[in-house]
């Protein structure tokens, strides 16, 4: 059943079609009285824009109510709540697994375009042109291109593995806790999002959270910071060593954007997602991204010397060049 997107209310319906598909009517939540969910009349692009903005009501939106909650009016222009609402409850009974199967589909034709996008990502960062002298390069370039499209699948695998174990042991806790606190089952309030949650809104949730990170990878591959022309001096005899040494992190050599966009940037995102999706305390899903972090850490430390075969003059192993893009 469709939730509302404001107060993750249950509701049977989000929108009444009238006589053709582009004549709609928004139907109100029952508990809260706003619109249930307002993003079934935004287009394709205003959604991409929210998810990238990490919009809350857009993650309940896509991950719960996409292609749901359709109410259509009789040929004399009225509304049968009665025969829709069974109709809905049929339909809901008989297609779980369809909308499972759907969704897992869904999880893999996005997981191929991101994962893709993100070997393109780190393709300039990683492989190093030969000199001009040189032209055969095409065949290297593709095969360090493959090695790095499979270690990015290796490790997105690993992250979302880890991510849906720690789901699962802290969901478990966190039911075995209400229980724990309440006599009887029934007296146990759950939210709309938990009862219509299934685990493969997990990775589906982890991978829209992932436009961000691709989305400002890509800015900065189109449009680098140029370099100062001198740099800033620090007065080292006013300020003291300690805050020297904190400003000097952000300088134009030693700071990496990538890097903080890729980690740090990446992991607040997932963990945003994570906390629509699960619908519980900042805490656990802290600790299921470090969980999941330190998951594609081992992993990255196995494939790093297969995959980071190009070295580069700032680091003295090959594999320290993989490790570096990849999750601490």
């Amino acid at each position: 059943m469709p939730i509302c997107t404001s107060c993750t209310h249950p509701t049977p319906f989000l929108y009444t079609v009238y006589q053709s598909a582009h004549n709609t009517r928004l139907e109100q939540c029952t508990a809260c009285h706003a619109f249930a969910d307002p993003y079934v009349e935004h287009d394709t692009l205003t959604l991409l824009l929210d998810l990238i903005l990490l919009k809350r009501d857009v993650y309940r939106h896509l991950l719960f109510n996409r292609g749901l909650g359709a109410r259509k009016a009789g040929r004399v222009g009225l509304v049968n709540p009665v025969t829709d609402a069974q109709e809905a409850q049929h339909g809901t009974n008989t297609s779980t697994n369809q909308a499972n199967a759907s969704r897992w589909y869904l999880i893999a034709r996005l997981g191929a375009a991101l994962i893709t996008v993100d070997a393109c990502a780190l393709l300039p960062g990683l492989f190093v042109l030969p000199d001009g002298g040189n032209r055969n390069w095409e065949p290297e370039a593709i095969k360090c291109f493959v090695r790095i499209l499979s270690g990015c699948v290796v490790e997105t695998v690993a992250f979302h593995a880890g991510i849906m174990i720690a789901c699962y042991t802290i969901l478990t806790f966190l039911a075995w806790n209400h229980r724990s606190r309440r006599k009887t089952t029934a007296d146990v309030q759950v939210s709309g999002i938990r009862r219509e949650f299934r685990y493969s809104h997990v990775p589906l949730t982890l991978l829209y959270s992932s436009l961000t990170k691709l989305f400002l990878l890509f800015l900065l591959s189109i449009w680098r910071p140029a370099p100062s022309a001198a740099p800033v001096g620090i007065d080292a005899t006013s300020i003291h060593p300690i805050a020297v040494s904190i400003l000097r992190v952000f300088d134009e050599d030693q700071l990496d954007r990538e890097w903080i966009v890729r980690n740090v940037l990446g992991g607040m995102a997932a963990g945003f997602g994570l906390r629509v999706v699960l619908d519980c305390h900042p805490f656990f899903t802290t600790a299921i991204i470090l969980v999941g972090w330190a998951i594609k850490t081992a992993v990255a430390g196995l494939v790093s010397g297969w995959v980071g075969l190009i070295t580069h003059g700032d680091y003295d192993t090959p594999g320290e060049i993989w490790l570096a893009y990849s999750i601490p």
